[in-house]
This record gives C-alpha cells, structure tokens and sequence, in this order.
C-alpha cells in the first residue's frame, strides 16, 4: 500500500447489503486500502436496496454498493423520485443462485451435479418446473426477488421463459430483502428465490432447498453489483471520489494475489458488522468457484456495452410507461471517464 494521500473528503459513509459482492468495501476498510488513500470511510448495513437507494438519494450515504440496474433506474426517475446518479466502478460480476424449494426441485438437474462435469442446460429445469407447475394446479408458486430492478428480477424472468412460463400471470412475485431469503423458504411463505451469494449456498446447505441455475449460465460475467454515487456528489467532490475508486481496486488487486488474502476476506466477511454467520459455511472468497461463478476482482471498469442485457428490460419498463431508454443515458449513467481519470487509464 502506498503512502497516505490527501482527498477531498476525508470522512465518508459507503452503504451495503449483507452479501458476498459487498466484499471490496469491506476488504478496503479492513485491509488498510482507504486509510492508504486518505480515506476514513464508515459502511452502513442497511436491510433493504430501497432503504439504500433512498438514502444514497437523499445525501445520508456518499455511496453505496448497489445493484447495477439500480442507479439507471434512480436517474430515470422510475424507482423512486428522479435521481440522476452514476456507477464508475464495478464491484462484482456474476454471484446470482436461483433457488427452488425442496418441493418444487426435487429431481431437476443441479449446476453442481452435471454430468458431465459442467453446468446443465438451465432451460432443461425451467421446463421441468413449467411440467410441475402445470401438473399441480392449485395456487401459484410464491417466487422472491429482491427488487423491482435488479438482475435477479430479470435473470428470473428470463429463466421462467426457458420454460415457457408467464412471469407475470402464471407465478406470484415478492420482494424481500436477501437476508431474509433462506428463513422465508425454510418457513414455506415462498416456493423459492433469485438472490446474490452466500443467501442461495446456504439455503441449500440448510437444507430449505436447491439451487437450480445460475445468473452466470444466463447472463455470462455480467455485471452483479455497482458503486453508485449521486452525479451531484461526484461533482462536489472528484478527487474523494477517485481516492475512492483506487482504494477498491487495491483491495481487488490484494484479493486475487493469492489464495491466503482470500481467506482473509472471507474471515473480515464474517465479522458481525459484516455479514456475520451466514458467511460461516464458506471456507473462502476464491474467485470463480461453485455455481454463483462469483467474480469480485478481475476488470472493475464500468461500461455501457456489459449492461446490454439489464437495459433491455429497463427500456421495456419505460416504454410500458409511454417512454423509452435513451443510449446517452445509458453511456452517462455507466461512463468509465471517472474510474479512468483514477487508475490513469487510457483507453479507446
């Protein structure tokens, strides 16, 4: 770690929900990598992505961890008053478990059990579970998101139509928050979930239910979790801002080295003010393991063309309002001028 440098702003608050993609933050507090930079930053655990969003809206929090879709969602005013609001760096790719209950999954082919080794067709369980869903009847299985614009919402959606199955019409949607997935199963108020690590391993490994498919089989290395920061902030304050950025590419960098640095990480995870046990039956934060295909490392630079998939459903959800996603909106919202202007990049 280099030399303490002067920021802007020295004291700051960063948001998070409990998950294993919020890791970047919490190894940059941890690790030493915001102190290196002049940084004092205090993270917030909030419960919900709309108490995040609100107060990152509201200027309670200087940032957040954030589902990617979230800030384009905030700047085009249809979750939650307008907000324009920027993701200049990505925090982690993949990470998305699809999780049915024991009931509803018993049988269908698992990621983690293909034969051969490698992830089975998740179109094969879709269509499994549209046969069971339509060989039972009665009332329609209760399916839990996380929020309205997330790429759980959609990586769901688009695996119930693998199988032929309305989304809107033939199940019934809820939201709750990610730590309150596994309980929720286990207690039989929902038939299953898509929720980011470690909420879907450790629903299976208690025994609540199954993982079915992936976000990663669907939308290969997207990108799962942003930093989001509002424009108006960034303006007040660009040298806090890529201070910020080098110390979570310090903390990546650090994480990849070596597989002790990725223990590490999991044991600073596990600390009560983190996600405390529910990252107990993880042995370590290694990159690219297990089915979630968990990447929080690798290429952290933000760009428009990677949320293609994302910003497909958020032009649907505009034009059913009479709009439509404009490109430069886009490009604005995922530009990576300022993770750029930080690390001295200099790209096409």
């Amino acid at each position: 770690m280099t030399a303490s440098r002067t920021a802007g702003l020295e004291r700051l608050t960063l948001g998070f929900i409990p998950l294993l993609d919020a890791a970047l933050p919490i190894i940059a507090r941890e690790g030493g990598f915001f102190a290196a930079e002049g940084l004092d930053v205090a993270l917030s655990r909030e419960n919900a992505w709309s108490t995040l969003r609100d107060k990152l809206a509201a200027g309670l929090l200087d940032g957040a961890h954030m589902l990617a879709p979230l800030p384009l969602a905030m700047s085009l005013g249809i979750s939650g008053a307008a907000c324009e609001t920027l993701a200049p760096l990505v925090l982690g790719r993949n990470g998305n478990t699809l999780v049915l209950s024991s009931r509803w999954s018993e049988g269908m082919p698992l990621p983690e059990t293909a034969i051969p080794p490698g992830d089975p067709d998740p179109a094969a369980g879709a269509r499994d579970f549209a046969r069971r869903l339509r060989h039972r009847g009665g009332p329609p299985p209760c399916l839990a998101i996380v929020h309205p614009f997330s790429c759980q919402h959609y990586q769901l959606r688009e695996w119930l139509a693998l199988g032929g199955i309305d989304a809107d019409h033939e199940v019934k949607r809820v939201v709750l928050p990610p730590s309150r997935m596994a309980e929720a199963l286990e207690e039989g108020r929902i038939d299953g979930f898509c929720v980011g690590e470690p909420w879907g391993s450790l629903a299976q490994r208690r025994g609540g239910g199954r993982i079915v498919a992936s976000g990663a089989q669907l939308w290969p290395d997207h990108p799962e979790k942003v930093l989001g920061v509002t424009a108006s902030w960034a303006e007040r304050h660009p040298a806090t801002l890529a201070a910020l950025i080098r110390g979570l590419t310090g903390a990546a960098d650090w994480l990849g080295a070596s597989p002790e640095h990725a223990r590490q990480a999991r044991d600073w995870l596990a600390l009560p003010p983190y996600l405390d046990r529910a990252a107990s039956h993880l042995e370590t934060l290694a990159p690219d393991t297990g089915p979630a295909r968990q990447r929080l490392g690798g290429d952290l630079r933000p760009s428009p063309a990677a949320m293609a998939p994302m910003a497909a459903h958020l032009d649907h959800a505009l034009r059913a309002r009479g709009g439509r996603l404009a490109p430069a909106r886009l490009s604005a919202c995922y530009s990576p001028v300022h993770f750029d202007a930080a690390t001295h990049q200099e790209r096409a």
